[in-house]
């Protein structure tokens, strides 16, 4: 039986309204890359909604009837073509296209005259990180999906092994950022101080508590590069960053316990906020479910006592005061002086439960 050659190089879609400008980009990619292009906006929307839609997209903002703002909005409101990377090629230079571009999901932008090196150094990245986001993807949703879907089914018989697998699920997330290894922990603790001041049923308590471990599930899928990194993300990072909440919930899934259904909730909704600045969905007010209002709090104020690769830990008069005044901005107003008045139970909880790297800054090792 004779073989068949498949060509396994990565595919490119360059959608510009002038023929010169794709020769160029052609030239410049075909050595390395299937390069498909569009000369107009619809028949580069049919090229990506196809069976076999492409693993980049270099887009020209400037087009007629539908502009390259306008191809990216459709593509990335598509679960199906959300994640592919689209990178802006504009002769546009102002700091406000740019926003409005990053705000629409693109990945980065290049300008014309374009530059080989360029083009070619910042393809290869955005390939790289969707790859890896693609690859991650499909193996957690696989791996992490058997581990609830064993929980479920363990959870009727064994207590133990249901909070076990759990607590598992929320460490999960920080193999991938050691310096907050007691951080679901403390974030627990939290939670249920605030829920039992809420009144809730013990029962209830017990669930707000082992479900806001999870709340951070979602960063198994995040890169590396972004998640350490040391200094300011980018807006196309925090993009990716951003995604967390709804790959948790996707993580978790829609299962009919209890208790699952709370940690979905906690890992969609724990970064909304009060005034509808929020993500992902910009919710306001009490549209936020209480789960996430309550784990919002907890998790600002572990997150600001705590050391973490970009900066060093808060002091608890420092971060206590920053809850207090983001009390109708951020925060739920009428949860924080319940929070507020939990000063002594929370000293305790931080020193209590002190994360490793802290411990070993304070005392020598032998």
């Amino acid at each position: 039986m004779a073989n068949v050659a498949v060509d396994k190089k990565p595919s490119i879609l360059v959608v510009d309204d002038t023929q010169e400008n794709i020769d160029i980009l052609k030239v410049i990619l075909k050595d390395q890359y299937t390069v498909r292009v569009a000369t107009n906006a619809r028949l580069a929307l049919n090229i990506v909604f196809s069976h076999r839609p492409p693993d980049l997209i270099l887009l020209d903002v400037v087009m007629p009837e539908i502009d390259g703002y306008d191809v990216c909005r459709l593509i990335k409101a598509d679960q199906r073509t959300q994640n592919i990377p689209i990178l802006f090629v504009s002769t546009r230079s102002e700091v406000a296209d740019d926003g409005y571009g990053f705000s629409l999901g693109a990945s980065d932008y290049l300008r014309k005259p374009v530059n080989a090196t360029v083009v070619l150094a910042r393809v290869k990245t955005h390939l790289a990180l969707y790859d890896r986001n693609r690859v991650l993807e499909e193996l957690v949703q696989d791996l992490v999906q058997k581990q609830v879907n064993r929980f479920i089914k363990e959870a009727q018989e064994l207590e133990d092994t249901r909070m076990e697998i759990i607590n598992s699920l929320g460490r999960a997330s920080e193999f991938r950022d050691n310096e907050t290894g007691m951080h679901v922990v403390r974030m627990g603790m939290f939670v249920e101080i605030l829920a039992r001041k809420m009144g809730f049923p013990e029962e209830q308590v017990h669930q707000m508590r082992y479900a806001s471990v999870m709340h951070d599930v979602g960063k198994i899928g995040i890169p590396d590069s972004i998640l350490t990194k040391p200094g300011p993300l980018t807006p196309a990072e925090f993009e990716v960053i951003k995604t967390h909440t709804t790959m948790g919930a996707k993580i978790i899934g829609e299962a009919n316990y209890p208790l699952l259904q709370i940690a979905r909730e906690i890992a969609l909704t724990h970064h909304e906020k009060w005034d509808g600045t929020g993500y992902p969905l910009g919710l306001r007010g009490t549209d936020i479910p209480l789960s996430g209002r309550i784990t919002s709090i907890a998790d600002i104020f572990d997150a600001l006592t705590s050391k973490r690769p970009y900066k060093e830990p808060w002091s608890i008069d420092r971060a206590l005061h920053y809850i207090e005044e983001q009390a109708g901005a951020a925060l739920d107003p009428s949860l924080v002086p319940m929070f507020l008045a939990a000063r002594q139970r929370l000293e305790e909880i931080k020193e209590q439960f002190t994360d490793p790297s802290l411990l070993d800054e304070k005392h020598t090792v032998c």
